[in-house]
């Protein structure tokens, strides 16, 4: 047995302690691997167009979006907008929108008309004063949505965009 001598008492360490700290770090790397691997061949197993078994939240169910086809992606090539307000102000605006990634036409008319997505925004929002502007993105959202939706479909000749997002909307006041 060993003894380490501390300031005023001898101390034993207990072997049946670390026994059972060791068995049950085991066990429960024993459990990960076993998870894993049955993953794995669940994964494999699995059809290529099932449900996913967990599904942990969405702000939108892909149930609702009214799109033809399998395989729906969220376009977001527009990045970020920061669009300057007739009054000087900033307003920052994100716009992304589903579509079918298995219509390759419309795929590529989408990523050909980035600058024209953007000019559309920033035309619309251009024109209104800071405090419209604002209330449009945070008190009627739905109604400049709609204005810009129909304008990105005007402008496209091979699909239609059905809906879209708004995401970081914040108007800086620039004046001092």
């Amino acid at each position: 047995m060993i003894y380490y001598k501390t300031v005023k008492k001898n101390f034993v360490p207990n072997e049946k302690i670390a026994r059972y700290l060791y068995i049950a770090l085991l066990s429960i790397i024993g459990i990960l691997i076993l998870l894993l691997i049955t993953g794995t061949i669940a994964g494999l197993v699995r059809s290529r167009g099932a449900e996913p078994l967990i599904r942990f939240g969405s702000s939108v169910p892909a149930e609702q979006i009214q799109l033809h086809g399998d395989d729906i992606r969220v376009y977001s090539g527009l990045e970020r907008l920061r669009i300057t307000l007739t009054d000087s102000s900033i307003l920052i605006l994100s716009i992304s929108f589903p579509y079918a990634a298995n219509d390759t036409a419309f795929t590529e008319e989408l990523a050909a008309r980035v600058s024209d997505f953007r000019i559309i925004a920033v035309d619309y929002f251009t024109t209104l004063p800071a405090d419209a502007a604002q209330s449009k993105v945070q008190i009627d959202e739905e109604t400049a949505k709609r204005e810009i939706l129909r304008r990105y479909n005007n402008s496209l000749r091979l699909g239609r965009i059905e809906v879209l997002y708004f995401h970081d909307m914040m108007v800086l006041d620039t004046a001092n």
